[in-house]
């Protein structure tokens, strides 16, 4: 079986058997699970930290940071469980990069009915934890960034969650957090054979 092949653009197959349309993300068959997984099994920093650290991670500790936009701080860096988690300065690089993720998190807010824009609250909290893993995991220069910028480190501690327990406590925070519109959309209970 191939893992890559085109309908609208190039598709990827995801943990799920769906398959995952770069240029017709709203269209693609993912559910929160896919999400899930994921970011439970991208290291943030392209893995350069002192032990393996998922992007699940990290969204669950903004979220515990962004009072009153918990739900919308889990789900920030959804795109990146079908993009990966690009580096800054390799994100610089590639201009085309940007639209494409753009497309990705607009099709994944609207199925999972995160409000846009995100509330400028939410950059603060992904800065702020930010600031305190880099100090944690990082070599020391890494962080100083965040004094000379007047970031304060979240009060948060990185665990190096495994990657099965970084999934079960997203999928258990976003089940605890997201919306109830009255539709299941976007979950694997919701799929049509």
């Amino acid at each position: 079986m191939i893992a890559v092949n085109f309908a609208v653009g190039p598709r990827m197959m995801l943990h799920s058997g769906a398959w995952f349309d770069f240029l017709d993300p709203a269209n693609s068959e993912f559910v929160i699970e896919d999400i899930a997984y994921g970011l439970s099994h991208i290291c943030r920093y392209a893995g350069q930290c002192s032990a393996f650290y998922s992007v699940a991670e990290h969204s669950l500790l903004v979220s515990e940071v962004a009072h009153g936009y918990e739900y919308s701080a889990l789900m920030h860096d959804a795109a990146e469980a079908f993009i990966g988690d690009v580096t800054r300065p390799l994100k610089q690089l590639l201009p085309d990069f940007k639209q494409i993720e753009a497309m990705v998190e607009a099709a994944i807010f609207q199925r999972f009915d995160v409000p846009t824009p995100l509330p400028k609250e939410i950059k603060r909290a992904d800065l702020s934890v930010l600031a305190a893993e880099q100090a944690q995991i990082m070599p020391p220069e890494t962080s100083l960034w965040a004094a000379e910028e007047g970031i304060v480190p979240a009060p948060v501690t990185v665990r190096h969650l495994s990657p099965g327990t970084a999934r079960a406590a997203f999928l258990k925070r976003f089940n605890e957090l997201r919306p109830r519109s009255g539709h299941s959309a976007g979950t694997r209970s919701a799929r049509v054979a």
